[in-house]
């Protein structure tokens, strides 16, 4: 897994996080989602590097092998805000100022956050099986509130802790099949971490509290991304189901923005990497998208 990809730990503020990277040329960095880590791109980073790009694997504040400060009261410390400064904070360290990126689920709503607050510093972006937090939550209907009660669980003081700690495996059901053996191992000792899993749930609780507040105030002011975005999601989950074509919501958001779906389940690095990758890589060098 990640053959030639060199391993390293980069201090970010309060974080520090491990980052995988390897390849030459232009540089792409790929955000992870809930739970998985940096390992989920095994199969696609090696396609992108293979197309001619530096290709940087984080894991999120958190999540994995980065460690962020003590959770606070109002979930600053693992805002999207403060995600975001750190993968900038990578980026720089590596000699690269400027990069594009791509965001799957939670590492989407990092994406978009970074695009918005480091506009200088993102080429382009893709988000992945994502809409900004807050559209989520304008939306809330019945079956919004049945298939993804877990991020209102997820908010709750110290009981998810308990629930979750009390049988990761069970909880959170990876399958080393699907998802590769290394993937599955790295996954699976993440999951296992208490520690991980407090930072995980505090992802979420800034997500409905600091992450709203952050995305309703730049609605309010006109701030859109600037660059161009891909909007790719996977057509057997319910992204669409729920909302219709997503990019009527992220052109609110963007002003140039162009995407597809693809035949996958949730995970699409795991489950799809030919055609992500392919979409991605035509994406970054502006021949499609």
């Amino acid at each position: 897994m990640f053959e030639d990809f060199e391993a390293t730990r980069v201090r970010a503020g309060e974080a520090s996080v491990f980052v995988r990277h390897g390849g030459e040329g232009p540089p792409v960095v790929l955000l992870h989602g809930h739970p998985r880590t940096s390992a989920t791109w095994h199969r696609v980073a090696p396609l992108l590097v293979r197309r001619g790009f530096t290709v940087v694997c984080p894991d999120l504040r958190g999540y994995g092998r980065s460690t962020g400060p003590e959770p606070t009261a109002d979930h600053a410390g693992y805002s999207k805000r403060a995600v975001a400064a750190d993968v900038v904070a990578v980026m720089r360290s590596l000699g690269h100022a400027r990069f594009a990126l791509a965001g799957h689920d939670r590492g989407g709503a990092v994406a978009l956050r970074l695009a918005l607050d480091h506009p200088a510093a993102v080429s382009r972006a893709a988000l992945i099986d994502c809409l900004p937090i807050s559209e989520h939550l304008s939306r809330i209907t019945a079956e919004f509130a049945t298939q993804w009660w877990h991020w209102f669980f997820f908010a709750q003081p110290e009981v998810p802790e308990r629930v979750i700690n009390a049988d990761p495996e069970s909880w959170y059901r990876g399958d080393p099949q699907s998802m590769g053996q290394e993937n599955y191992e790295e996954w699976r000792t993440a999951t296992g971490n208490p520690g991980v899993v407090r930072a995980m749930l505090e992802d979420y609780r800034a997500g409905l509290t600091i992450d709203r507040r952050h995305e309703e105030e730049d609605r309010a002011a006109g701030l859109r991304i600037r660059c161009p975005a891909l909007i790719l999601w996977s057509l057997r989950d319910d992204l669409e189901d729920l909302y219709g074509d997503p990019l009527e919501i992220w052109r609110h958001w963007a002003a140039d923005v162009r995407g597809h779906g693809i035949d996958s389940g949730h995970h699409m690095a795991e489950e799809a990497p030919e055609a992500l990758a392919s979409a991605l890589a035509g994406f970054f060098t502006g021949r499609s998208g």
